[in-house]
């Protein structure tokens, strides 16, 4: 029988993660799954695989309903009862703000940590329900025992706006040994890589910009566009007479980062962020990288790492390409800046030990 403490995480939604929050506590399980018994709680909408064990951990997936609105809530519900009156876990570690309400009630028998991935970033379909999320960081938020925040301003923004300080731990990223990546068939190109195809990810503000300067090269374009059927039919009109390739969702780790090494520009032109996973993974996979300004963007890198564009401004990212591309050496040389910030500051190992005090 296993010592070590047991630890039940909600929030994730399903493993293997693809992006986001479930790319951030999955990275945080696998560090640490020597030293604590993880068990996840998912649903069947946000994974394939089955109640069982996977990798050093224990993953139990709940049956999804057909209502795609209520299913998170239906998942978070019967999350916390399993954990109240199934397990016995030394503590339970919650993800999101969205799952905040859970905290009084997980607090009847544990210890609870949340981490927020994105608090007051709602983005547009979403909006209508800005007054339940605003509820949520007013009123539960700061009931855990510990709250963790995974970007800078969303610490300034609690701090403002509840008087409440979390601990500030960002997402991080494993080294990538690129002598084993796999082949992707493609070469100089330029890249664009988000989980799902949404207006704040900007991937139209890109197309728009590379077709003022009639860019002749590749352009591959990976995410999931059934997300906004409106936006999904702009991006395919402004594609036009562009070299487009869409890889549609790519939730193959190695995969990812193979594109994103082979490609000669990843354009991160995100108007909404908290701490964005893709943009540290551009940058561990030595990625020449233009990103919008936006202080989420500027709270990471700096001009010396990364060819930063004024947010939602096409004229200005049509400049910063036409840079970019005329200047391979000196985009090189923020890329290996980056490189070294990376080592130091934003490793899996190092940022899953700052978990492990807490969890301790």
């Amino acid at each position: 029988m296993s010592n070590k403490k047991k630890i039940g995480i909600i929030g994730l939604k399903g493993l293997p993660a693809y992006g986001g929050g479930a790319s951030v506590g999955e990275n945080i399980i696998l560090q640490l799954k020597d030293r604590f018994d993880f068990v996840v709680y998912s649903v069947s909408s946000h994974t394939d695989l089955s109640t069982g064990y996977y990798n050093g951990y224990k993953q139990i997936v709940m049956k999804r309903i057909p209502f795609k609105r209520l299913n998170t809530l239906w998942y978070y519900i019967k999350s916390v009862l399993h954990a109240l009156f199934v397990e016995n876990y030394d503590l339970v570690h919650l993800h999101h703000r969205d799952a905040a309400f859970l905290i009084p009630l997980l607090q009847l028998k544990y210890k609870v940590i949340l981490t927020t991935h994105g608090s007051f970033t709602i983005r547009d379909k979403w909006k209508k329900y800005r007054p339940y999320f605003r509820f949520q960081e007013k009123c539960f938020v700061k009931k855990a025992d510990i709250v963790t925040c995974v970007s800078k301003n969303e610490r300034r923004l609690y701090k403002k706006y509840i008087n409440l300080l979390p601990k500030y731990i960002p997402n991080g990223i494993s080294s990538v040994d690129t002598n084993h990546l796999p082949d992707i068939g493609y070469s100089d190109y330029i890249f664009f890589g988000a989980g799902r195809i949404i207006p704040s990810k900007g991937c139209d503000k890109m197309l728009a910009a590379l077709q003022k300067i009639n860019y002749p090269g590749k352009i591959l374009i990976a995410g999931d566009f059934n997300q906004v059927r409106d936006y999904r039919k702009k991006i395919f009109q402004l594609a036009k007479n562009l070299d487009v390739v869409f890889l549609g969702l790519i939730k193959d780790k190695k995969l990812l980062l193979s594109y994103l090494y082979y490609s000669k520009l990843f354009i991160f032109p995100s108007n909404q962020e908290a701490m964005s996973m893709m943009l540290l993974e551009a940058a561990s996979a030595k990625c020449r990288i233009i990103c919008s300004d936006i202080i989420q963007n500027r709270d990471i890198f700096t001009h010396n790492e990364v060819l930063f564009f004024k947010t939602d401004n096409v004229n200005d990212l049509a400049r910063k390409i036409t840079f970019a591309l005329n200047n391979n050496n000196k985009m090189n040389n923020k890329a290996e800046n980056i490189e070294k910030k990376l080592d130091n500051e934003y490793l899996w190992p190092k940022i899953a030990m700052r978990y492990q005090l807490l969890y301790k």
